[in-house]
C-alpha cells in the first residue's frame, strides 16, 4: 500500500471529480460526427487514434496494454484504421474539433487571462509528475502544449487524467483484475447506494469496450468464484461485501498514489478558480446526463 497524506488523497479525488467534465468534452460533443466523417473513421477508430496518437506509430499491443478495459481486438482494429489515415491527421482533427467546441461553449471567456493562468498552473503540476510506469501519461506529457490557453488547459488536464488512469491500472493489476474483469467489476451493482461512480451499464459497456457476451459471462463467473460478486438475475451481478471492500480499497489506493500530484496547499484554490470554466462545459448540455442552460 502507498502511504500518502489523507488530505492529498482526498484532493486527488476532488480534482478528478471537479475537472473531469472539462476533459471529457473531447469524447462527447456535437463536432464528433463531422470529425469522424472527415477522416472516414468510425467512432472507435477516431477515439483510439486520437487518444493513443502520442504513443507514436507503435504496434497495436502497446496501445492495447494502455487501453486496459477494452477488448484487444477492438483496440487493434481501431488503431490500425487510425494508422492508415495517419495519427498526426487524427490528432490534428481532434484539436481542431476541440478548439471549435471550446470557443462555442466559452464564448468571450476563451480570451480571459484567468484561462491562460490556469493552463500554466496545471502544466506546472503535470511537468512535476514521476512518469515511470505510466506509458500513456508520459506520451501525452512529451507533447508540446498547444498555444491557445483553452487547448493548453485541456492538454494539461489530459496528462493529469492519463496519469491517474495509469495509476489505476497498476492497482487493478496488483489486485488480479485483468481488462475484462476490471470492466465487469466496475459495472457490478453496489450494495452501498451512497457511493458515487460513473457506470455505463452492461450493454453500453460492452458496446463501447468491445466485449462479447461470452467474455462478459466468463468474467462474471470468475468474480463469483473469487467471492467478489453474486448474480442477481440472468443479466446482472452485484458486488458481495468482500467485493465492495475491494472496490473501496482500489479507489483508495488510486487516490493515494495520485495524491502526490495534489499535495500543494493551493490546490483547493486552484480547483475553485477552475469551476466556472468546468461549469460552462456542463451547462452547454452536451455531456451525458446534462442539459443546456
Amino acid at each position: 500500500m502507498v502511504t500518502v497524506d489523507d488530505t492529498a488523497a482526498a484532493r486527488a479525488r476532488l480534482a478528478y471529480e471537479t475537472l473531469e467534465p472539462f476533459h471529457v468534452l473531447a469524447y462527447f460533443n456535437p463536432g464528433l460526427a463531422e470529425a469522424q466523417s472527415d477522416l472516414s473513421l468510425d467512432p472507435h477508430a477516431f477515439y483510439v487514434g486520437a487518444r493513443g496518437a502520442p504513443l507514436g506509430d507503435c504496434a497495436a499491443p502497446v496501445v492495447v496494454s494502455s487501453f486496459y478495459n477494452f477488448a484487444p481486438e477492438l483496440i487493434t482494429n481501431a488503431w490500425e484504421s487510425a494508422r492508415k489515415v495517419g495519427l498526426d491527421k487524427v490528432a490534428a482533427r481532434r484539436e481542431q474539433m476541440l478548439d471549435a467546441q471550446f470557443r462555442e461553449i466559452l464564448g468571450e471567456r476563451v480570451v480571459e487571462p484567468e484561462l491562460a493562468s490556469l493552463a500554466e498552473r496545471y502544466q506546472e503540476i503535470a511537468s512535476s509528475l514521476p512518469m515511470g510506469g505510466r506509458p500513456l501519461a508520459s506520451a501525452w506529457a512529451a507533447l508540446t502544449p498547444p498555444d491557445s490557453p483553452h487547448l493548453a488547459l485541456w492538454h494539461a488536464l489530459s496528462v493529469l487524467r492519463e496519469w491517474r488512469g495509469d495509476n489505476h491500472i497498476a492497482v487493478l493489476v496488483q489486485n488480479g483484475l485483468d481488462g475484462i474483469d476490471a470492466a465487469t467489476f466496475h459495472e457490478a451493482g453496489l450494495p452501498d447506494p451512497t457511493i458515487r461512480r460513473r457506470a455505463l451499464g452492461r450493454r453500453l459497456a460492452q458496446l463501447t469496450r468491445g466485449w462479447s457476451d461470452e467474455a462478459w459471462e466468463a468474467s462474471v463467473a470468475r468474480l463469483v468464484e473469487r467471492g467478489l460478486a453474486t448474480r442477481i438475475d440472468d443479466d446482472g451481478h452485484e458486488l458481495t461485501p468482500a467485493g465492495l471492500d475491494l472496490y473501496r480499497a482500489i479507489e483508495a489506493e488510486t487516490d493515494a498514489i495520485t495524491g502526490s500530484a495534489w499535495a500543494s496547499e493551493d490546490v483547493d484554490e486552484l480547483l475553485e478558480c477552475s469551476r466556472p470554466f468546468v461549469k460552462a462545459v456542463i451547462d452547454a448540455g452536451v455531456l451525458p446526463g446534462t442539459k443546456k442552460k
